[in-house]
């Protein structure tokens, strides 16, 4: 009996061959299977959605508040604080945007769904693809987009039931939204904004938050170029976030890049441990060489070999720029969304070379560092390199 088994065990995969063999002989050829859950899935979550823009209005004196709808079929649910990435040709630059979605989750999956984000026009010099956004979008202007994107969300499970939000500039996008979706009903926490501007005549969104009528939404103007404002006045310190936190508060932080440091001070300052406190970071550092660790004193232009499958294109690479922007300029198209290191999407393996990864845009978990791989839009060449990026 027990070599009668072994026998017919080790002769069970030719059986198995000629069974399978059979049955794609004498099978339909045509596909009769579906997996419903899955349809589902992917037309809710689908890879792109096209949209059309159908409204242009002003949020300040320096920005705009655009409404998109889709060009036919649904928009992606998304939650309130996560973004949207859109794909931009400007020029001959092929680049990705990811701009806060400023509209409420909930206009999204109503019968007639859309969604909104509010652009600032950038300074002088600053703000490509943002500048170009605020001069250039109009009514009629089609778009693919990706979405939803990002963390920046409320989490009962880990967030206590009261934010407390500092914003500044276009910071202020993400919280409208969770605002908006409070006041519907379909959030539920107790909201408390203190947003920084330098002056009472350039205040993003100041109409539609201050238009929310709901008792757990508190919009508070902290102004710092006018000594004369009958406010808070200043900058969002440490005495004025104890002002108004509560004994259970988490802190969710949004705006721009130099506001980053100066709250995270000032939160150590209180005592607030760090799962109290959620960070939202808009694109890479504007001057890499003024970021702690950067090692060159001027900028340099590098060999960037760049590998998809057997095709290998040598481009030049800045030393002040990330690599997905080396690789935009010169047409090589590579899947970015975030712009900040944090997503993964434009994940690469470094071949080899040098490069420095900020640490306040370093979102790559443990294994990636170990085995040698980088976020393109958070990795700055320090050396010729050589990447491997995927066939897109």
């Amino acid at each position: 009996m027990k070599v009668n088994g072994f026998l017919k065990d080790v002769t069970g995969a030719s059986r198995v061959t000629k069974a399978r063999r059979d049955l794609i002989r004498y099978g339909d050829p045509n596909n009769i299977y579906r997996d419903p859950i899955r349809e589902t899935a992917e037309r809710l979550h689908p890879d792109h959605t096209d949209v059309v823009c159908t409204a242009v209005k002003d949020a300040s004196v320096t920005s705009k508040t655009y409404t998109f709808k889709p060009a036919e079929g649904l928009l992606p649910p998304f939650m309130a604080g996560q973004y949207v990435s859109f794909d931009l040709k400007i020029g001959d630059t092929v680049t990705t945007r990811p701009f806060s979605i400023s509209s409420a989750p909930y206009q999204a999956i109503q019968e007639d769904p859309f969604f909104e984000v509010t652009v600032r026009k950038g300074k002088e010099k600053e703000g490509f693809v943002s500048t170009w956004f605020y001069e250039n979008v109009r009514e009629g202007d089609r778009f693919t987009v990706h979405l939803p994107f990002g963390q920046f969300c409320y989490e009962p499970l880990r967030d206590a039931k009261h934010v407390l939000a500092l914003a500044g500039g276009s910071g202020i996008t993400p919280f409208c939204s969770m605002a908006k979706e409070i006041a519907h009903g379909t959030l539920d926490l107790d909201l408390t904004i203190l947003y920084g501007s330098v002056s009472t005549k350039d205040i993003i969104l100041e109409k539609e938050l201050g238009s929310i009528s709901c008792d757990r939404v508190r919009f508070i103007n902290v102004i710092s170029g006018e000594e004369d404002y009958d406010g808070e006045k200043g900058f969002l310190t440490a005495n004025l976030i104890r002002k108004y936190s509560r004994e259970d508060t988490s802190y969710f932080v949004c705006g721009p890049l130099a506001m980053y440091s100066f709250v995270k001070g000032e939160l150590d300052k209180l005592g607030v441990p760090a799962r109290r406190i959620r960070m939202e970071v808009f694109g890479a550092p504007r001057d890499i060489t003024k970021a702690e660790g950067y090692p060159l004193q001027e900028e340099k232009t590098f060999r960037l070999t760049v590998v998809r499958g057997i095709q290998e294109d040598v481009i030049e690479a800045s030393s002040l720029e990330p690599l997905a922007v080396a690789m935009e300029r010169a047409g090589i198209k590579n899947n970015t969304r975030c712009r900040s290191g944090a997503c993964g999407y434009c994940r690469c393996k470094l071949l080899s070379g040098d490069v420095f990864v900020p640490a306040e845009g370093d979102g790559r978990r443990w294994a990636d560092k170990k085995f040698g791989y980088v976020h393109a839009c958070s990795a700055y060449p320090l050396s010729d390199c050589r990447i491997r990026i995927q066939i897109v």
